[in-house]
């Protein structure tokens, strides 16, 4: 059975590669005030608030979990503090990777370019890209792209930059709302979902489903 082999492979970077650790970053923050319950809905609402600031016009990272982060505790109803937003997007380049990320990454890497386009700031991504341990051909960020995935225009431009169009890629990804859907509706054809438990399954938008990454280099028949 042929299999396509695509001119680049492109990736989400913050959930699919790297472990996002958002959660764990306000449960340290406000666990000791908030009861269980309200500290998961609190997970859910600033997950939904940092999406919901991404959708318009660009603004700096910080800014969307800041932002978030406020509308967040306002929401349920507890104090915030500058310093707190500051604080979970410090984070953020500490983060590493997911186990199973290195080892097949480095595996498709020998046969085909890897990508990288991700809500990120320029200067932000550097240190996880460099604990991914493979060797990615580029690296896109919001900021360069002026729009945060799921816009079209994040897209758009990793397309003008690699010099390519939405039939020369397969795009992964773990997430449908910021990646999958819209890669859909640009006519990227060629797509894999990472199903690490973020959302549920989606048949609609046709993808190959993979359950982590040590999986992906079967998709290409490496």
């Amino acid at each position: 059975m042929s299999r396509f082999r695509p001119k680049y492979v492109t990736f989400d970077c913050y959930g699919t590669l790297i472990n996002f650790e958002m959660a764990e970053a306000a449960r340290d923050l406000y666990g000791a005030i908030l009861s269980e319950p309200a500290m998961i809905e609190f997970v859910n609402v600033f997950s939904a608030y940092r999406l919901d600031e991404i959708l318009g016009a660009w603004k700096p990272y910080p800014e969307v979990v800041g932002n978030a982060l406020a509308r967040s505790c306002r929401r349920i109803g507890i104090p915030y503090k500058p310093a707190d937003g500051e604080m979970v997007y410090q984070r953020v380049p500490t983060w590493g990777p997911h186990p199973d990320v290195p080892a097949g990454l480095a595996k498709v890497a020998r046969d085909i370019p890897l990508v990288i386009l991700s809500n990120a700031m320029t200067a932000q991504i550097p240190s996880n890209v460099a604990r991914l341990g493979a060797p990615f051909h580029a690296v896109f960020t919001a900021e360069q792209a002026q729009a945060y995935k799921p816009r079209m225009r994040a897209f758009e431009y990793m397309f003008d930059m690699l010099g390519c169009g939405p039939e020369d890629i397969t795009h992964c990804s773990s997430s449908f709302r910021y990646d999958l859907m819209t890669a859909h509706d640009l006519g990227i054809k060629s797509k894999v979902w990472v199903n690490r438990g973020h959302e549920p399954a989606n048949p609609y938008y046709g993808y190959t489903e993979i359950r982590d990454v040590s999986e992906l280099p079967g998709v290409f028949g490496l």
